[in-house]
């Protein structure tokens, strides 16, 4: 039987060793969810909710366990890993608690026409949710999938990264112990092969987090199903800096957001517009924040060595087409870690402008005025996320609603990642589709809608042998009510 090797990306030690789900395993899994799932839909909310509850102070309870796995897989500081724990605890909190007030039965009013019949609405479980997440936030990112599917009713095959299955061994375990009584969630392993005997298994609906490309190849073996998606695709994801910013504060959120997780953050920060009066300054504050960030103590190294060459190809072919490298350059790829890059005078049309670099590297560049950075920020086949920087708040809001992104966070960076009401999702290659808040509740969930009978109709036009006379009082309501004021 094939076995996954998890290594430490730092020091390619071995951390564990897991079978690999081939097709088989994975149609099995998906059975058994299949069974799983009639049961847990058939939950009350209040019982999934507690559950829930259960599985998450399982995973609070052991999140400096959790944090140690996430740092060994991914190379992380051990801090880094704990946030990512409290945060992607706080959905899922969230979620337990508010499925119920979400997607239960409710009234709606009928209107003119249909006065006769009482309305409602209620979201339905989809069933069987496959959930095929990354290596760069193996708790955060699934998570955001995971929690809002099962607080919808719904059973989870979760396929976590081929880079971290120990971190999907350990989330599948911690649900099995808190919840024992019927598989709601399980995980399997492997690389592309399993995430494609997941998709063709016959799921009710796909979540994959990943790149562009990838997810494209989803959809085409979704597509031969009907089978439904939501992607979380990749970002180039844009900083805008006014003329009234903060710059220390501006320069803090940058650095955080661009080197932070080693680059690999699809909301972070890969580009910077700095209005052209401050560009100077706010790149000198930068340069200095930037030289002092150490490697293997403010970040770990990248976590797949894919990844590498694409950093150093960025940069390279940046500089050779005309960009200038303000901290660092091609050597500061050192593998497994990559020192902080800072370019400016990029030419547009550069990879490392265009294309999701997904490393510690910035560029920033000047624009005369805000509209050339809105015009910028949006000249991109990504859409993820922003952020902007002003004194203005409410011009900054104004702003905001220009930019082609699904989040933007103004005055920090990541503000949204932090709220569990709110929705996340792109546009274009950003992927389509929502996960946390009430929207990713509903992501997972079917709307199903309910009429009956109330009383008879005064004027009853559902039928073959309709009243003329019947119908010309109701044309003539319709006229009233709809065509007064025409000309």
């Amino acid at each position: 039987m094939s076995r996954l090797r998890s290594l430490s990306p730092a020091t390619e030690e071995l951390l564990g060793e897991y079978e690999i789900s081939g097709t088989e395993a994975v149609r099995e899994a998906v059975t058994r969810a299949r069974a799983a799932a009639t049961w847990w839909a058939g939950l009350s909310y209040r019982a999934r909710r507690d559950r829930l509850l259960s599985w998450k102070r399982a995973i609070a309870a052991g999140v400096d366990e959790l944090a140690s796995l996430i740092r060994a897989e991914t190379g992380k500081p051990q801090g880094d890993a704990v946030l990512e724990v409290m945060l992607a605890v706080e959905h899922l909190d969230w979620a337990a608690r508010n499925a119920g007030r979400v997607l239960r039965r409710r009234k709606v009013r009928s209107g003119l026409l249909a006065a006769d019949q009482g309305a409602a609405l209620e979201y339905r479980p989809l069933g069987v949710i496959g959930v095929i997440g990354p290596w760069n936030y193996p708790v955060y990112t699934p998570l955001g999938s995971v929690s809002y599917a099962l607080a919808a009713g719904n059973a989870v095959v979760f396929k976590p990264s081929e880079y971290t299955p120990g971190v999907g061994a350990w989330l599948a375990g911690a649900w099995a112990r808190a919840v024992p009584e019927h598989p709601v969630l399980q995980a399997v392993f492997g690389a592309g092969e399993t995430g494609a005997a997941l998709v063709d298994a016959g799921v009710d609906k796909v979540a994959f987090t990943g790149s562009a490309a990838t997810a494209r190849l989803v959809m085409a073996a979704c597509a031969r199903r009907l089978t439904p998606i939501v992607v979380e695709g990749g970002g180039k994801d844009a900083m805008i800096v006014a003329a009234d910013a903060d710059l220390d504060a501006a320069a803090r959120a940058a650095a955080f957001g661009g080197f932070g997780n080693a680059g690999q953050t699809c909301a972070g920060v890969e580009r910077v517009f700095v209005v052209q009066a401050v560009h100077a300054d706010f790149l000198d504050r930068l340069a200095t924040l930037a030289k002092q960030i150490e490697p293997g103590l403010a970040y770990g190294p990248m976590t797949t060595p894919e990844q590498i060459k694409v950093v150093r190809a960025h940069v390279t072919e940046a500089l050779a087409s005309g960009g200038r490298a303000v901290v660092g350059g091609p050597d500061s790829v050192q593998a497994p870690f990559v020192h902080p890059v800072v370019l400016t005078d990029v030419p547009p049309r550069s990879a490392a402008a265009t294309e999701e670099t997904f490393g510690p590297v910035l560029v920033v560049d000047p624009v005369a005025d805000l509209d050339e950075a809105v015009e910028r920020a949006n000249a991109t086949r990504y859409g993820l996320a922003a952020s902007i920087f002003s004194a203005d708040r409410q011009a900054a809001a104004a702003l905001a609603r220009r930019l082609r992104v699904g989040a933007v966070s103004i005055n920090s960076v990541l503000g949204f990642a932090a709220v569990p009401s709110l929705p996340f999702g792109g546009v274009g290659d950003s992927g389509f589709g929502r996960i946390h808040g009430a929207d990713g509740l509903r992501e997972f969930s079917r709307a199903q809608s309910v009429t009956w009978k109330r009383f008879s109709a005064p004027i009853d036009l559902m039928r073959l042998d309709r009243d003329p006379a019947a119908l010309e009082r109701a044309r003539r309501l319709f006229r009233f009510r709809h065509a007064r004021g025409a000309g």
